[in-house]
């Protein structure tokens, strides 16, 4: 049983078990050597800006959309270098008589025209336009009269909020 080879099976659960218990002795290791002393000027965020109220609000969804194209970008400059290692393989132009060195052309170009049009898509439909949007203010009939509102607004003005 010794000259038999180990069954595919078991060689992913080893590689699978030995994964998960790289990243957990590394987290646990991390937990306990790190220094911890929690104190009031740890609660900023990394700019030192304070925090304003409670971190679940909603954010202007264009973050999210030019993260998303940024790393549409960076996928296509991950994808060019081993491109270009392929593309100037001599052997295989050579092999095809030259007919590789057209393909990988072409196929880049078309690569790189889909990313273009997904660019291009963005910039028309102006989620690569940095300028701040106003609000839609819309004017709302309510039965509750502006004094009742006024009066709310005084008893709690003076009102602290509790931030964790």
């Amino acid at each position: 049983m010794s000259g038999e080879p180990t069954p595919l099976f078991f060689q992913i659960l080893l590689f699978f078990s030995s994964g998960v218990l790289f990243v957990a002795s590394a987290l646990l290791v991390s937990r306990l050597i790190r220094p911890n002393r929690p104190n009031k000027q740890k609660l900023t965020y990394e700019s030192g800006e304070t925090p304003q109220g409670n971190a679940w609000i909603q954010f202007n969804l264009r973050f999210y959309v030019l993260a998303l194209v940024f790393i549409l970008f960076e996928v296509e400059v991950v994808f060019l270098f081993p491109w270009s290692v392929v593309f100037a393989n001599k052997e295989l132009i050579a092999e095809t008589n030259g007919a590789w060195g057209w393909f990988a052309f072409v196929e880049m170009l078309i690569f790189i025209f889909i990313l273009v049009l997904g660019l291009a898509y963005a910039w028309k439909m102006g989620h690569l336009d940095w300028i701040k949007s106003s609000p839609d203010i819309k004017d709302v009939e309510s039965p509750v009269p502006n004094s009742l509102y006024a009066d709310l607004n005084e008893k709690y003005k003076h009102h602290k909020v509790n931030t964790p």
